[in-house]
């Protein structure tokens, strides 16, 4: 059987693209690659398809996304990276003097001729108050369990 030279070079065509795309790395072995590459960075994840790496989930900060985008473009195979992770927003520090400083202007509302200061987990009440509503008064601040409370207000009858 006779094959024209056309019919030759299209079947050589053919078997070496076949031969080209069946040496590359597999999805799954880029992603177990990429998988082990990023195995010490928490809260993301990476699928991979026709060799495009797409990171999702959460990033502890800014530094842990740079450096995982690096480690998976470094990866044999990945032809690009598409990252669609974001970057935890830092956690909201509350002064615990701030939630005292909170909590005692509201015990101190009904009482205008007092006032109150803040330090340190120290309440120290300047102003005046009636000898009745001392007890009332010191009651409500206990409650909130600053480590010190201390009296500096006058007295009234």
């Amino acid at each position: 059987m006779i094959i024209s030279t056309r019919t030759r070079t299209i079947a050589s065509a053919i078997v070496l693209s076949l031969a080209v795309v069946a040496c590359g790395p597999k999805d799954a072995d880029i992603k177990a690659s990429v998988d082990a590459a990023i195995a010490g960075v928490p809260g993301v994840s990476v699928n991979v398809v026709k060799g495009v790496a797409t990171i999702s989930g959460q990033y502890a900060d800014s530094a842990a996304k740079a450096s995982t985008e690096a480690l998976v473009k470094g990866v044999k195979g990945v032809k690009s990276v598409l990252d669609s992770a974001t970057v935890a927003p830092p956690p909201v520090v509350i002064s615990p003097d701030e939630m005292l400083k909170t909590g005692v202007m509201a015990a101190l509302a009904e009482f205008s001729t007092l006032s109150a200061d803040v330090m340190d987990g120290v309440v120290t009440l300047t102003g005046e108050v009636k000898r009745a509503d001392l007890p009332k008064v010191m009651q409500a601040l206990s409650a909130l369990q600053p480590k010190k409370i201390e009296n500096k207000a006058t007295v009234k009858k």
